[in-house]
């Protein structure tokens, strides 16, 4: 008995699993699918959930190359199989083959859009196969021919001979030139039109863009009736961000629905899917108190408003997906109404504004926030909560504002200073966190360089 063992192939993403068989006189035994064991040794935690088998009366009878749009874990159950993939994905590795030939001992995990085929090598062979998404009849997906050339697969029992025993169907597939090769799953962006959300899809431009009126999170039929299997991201940019409203009867409601609701309905779409699911959070999440270096990611939650309450009930509830990132970020500026524009408005206009100077933090532009995300999901960070802003020194509202002034060549000494709580005095706003800087250190620790706000301010406003 050999011990449990995951091997690569030149497919990518394609493993061999070696399994251990328990024999006696009476038979054998073996774990066939163990998660914990195998997702250890590398195996994709991909989430099966069916369970197929296909049951071969004689040997020589040969099935494939089949494709479909979701991971199977193939293995056989009793019997002997020669076993052929290829890579029908789009991309590099497309036409890529691997082959071996399967029994009690051998199991392969194959990846979305690889090409199945088998022949069975005994009478009575059974394959057994776990898949991450159901089976939907009537649905065409690519094929190849399995006899094409450029495959080359050497089939121990000839497909010309007697003994081979192919469909009528098997025998006429395209070959590999003609495949139309399986597209990778998609991307999708919620809150398309926000300023985060335009952010987003300058960097994954293929991605699908919605806004409520295109799918609206909280109406449970809408998100029934959306094709989940056809995505494997999904950025949710959507989100209620009115701060001071969200402390209304009215804005409460809205707060909790968007900030809440739809990511939860998210997550466990998310989950039920292998979907890896972005989500963005805020600094509102803690009370302000003064951290050395910043708050952290593990930080408690301490939230002073209805907004923050969301958020932060929003970060927990999308933390059930396993595929997920939360990105914690705080006083965003992106193409829009933003208090860039609005200082660099009022220097233009000759108003000389009052501007809170003991809320400290950094600036985040959603480029930067746009970056992070494509970086953490290209590299395949580890799933969790980041920190997202600019680098630098932190700052107050008061020093943005007059750095404003001065990058748009006005006098810098017209911004005036006022506290937090003068600000406020006579009107009906949410409680501030004074303290919103955030560590960057777990970001930094995937390889990520924070671009300077200073620096990213300066471009922000020659742009």
């Amino acid at each position: 008995m050999s011990d449990l063992r995951v091997e690569t192939t030149p497919i990518p993403g394609m493993l061999v699993v070696h399994l251990p068989v328990h024999r006696d006189d009476r038979g054998w035994f073996k774990e066939n699918w163990q998660r914990e064991k195998m997702v250890a040794l590398g195996l994709p935690d991909f989430g099966p959930v069916q369970n197929n088998m296909s049951f071969n009366v004689a040997r020589g009878a040969t099935r494939g190359i089949h494709t479909e749009p979701w991971d199977k874990f193939v293995s056989v159950a009793t019997g002997r199989a020669f076993s052929a993939w290829v890579d029908m994905r789009e991309g590099l590795s497309f036409g890529a083959t691997y082959w071996t030939e399967v029994d009690e001992s051998i199991a392969v995990f194959v990846p979305r859009g690889v090409g199945n085929s088998y022949q069975a090598l005994a009478d009575g062979t059974v394959y057994s196969y776990l898949v991450n998404d159901h089976y939907v009849a009537g649905k065409t997906y690519p094929a190849l021919n399995l006899a094409d050339p450029t495959a080359a697969i050497p089939w121990p029992i000839p497909l010309d001979s007697p003994e081979a025993e192919l469909s009528a169907k098997d025998r006429t597939n395209p070959l590999l030139g003609d495949v139309q090769p399986m597209q990778p799953r998609r991307t999708l962006i919620t809150g398309c039109r926000g300023q985060l959300g335009r952010a987003l899809a300058a960097v994954f431009p293929d991605a699908t863009l919605v806004d409520l009126d295109e799918l609206d999170l909280t109406d449970d039929a809408a998100l029934a009736a959306w094709p989940w299997e056809e995505y494997g991201l999904i950025l949710n940019a959507a989100a209620y961000t009115a701060v001071d409203k969200a402390e209304t009867p009215e804005g409460r409601a809205t707060a909790w629905a968007a900030n809440a609701a739809a990511p939860a309905a998210l997550a466990r779409l998310a989950a039920a899917r292998g979907i890896t699911l972005v989500h963005y959070s805020t600094d509102y999440v803690f009370d302000g108190s003064p951290v050395p270096g910043g708050h952290r990611e593990d930080e408690g939650f301490a939230p002073l408003g209805v907004y923050g309450q969301t958020k932060a009930a929003g970060d927990l509830v999308v933390a059930g997906a396993p595929r997920h990132y939360v990105l914690r970020t705080s006083w965003v500026i992106g193409e829009g109404h933003n208090f860039v524009r609005t200082m660099a408005r009022l220097a233009a206009d000759g108003v000389d504004p009052a501007v809170v100077s003991d809320q400290v933090g950094r600036l985040t532009f959603t480029s930067e926030l746009a970056r992070a995300t494509a970086h953490l999901v290209a590299t395949e960070a580890p799933y969790g909560t980041y920190n997202v802003t600019n680098g630098g020194t932190p700052r107050s509202w008061a020093e943005y504002a007059r750095r404003v002034f001065e990058l748009t060549g006005h006098d810098p000494a017209r911004v005036s200073t006022v506290t937090t709580e003068e600000y406020a005095a006579g009107k009906d706003l949410s409680p501030r966190p004074l303290h919103s800087t955030l560590a960057l250190d777990k970001l930094a620790g995937t390889g990520f360089v924070s671009a300077d706000a200073d620096e990213a301010l300066a471009a922000y406003l020659a742009g």
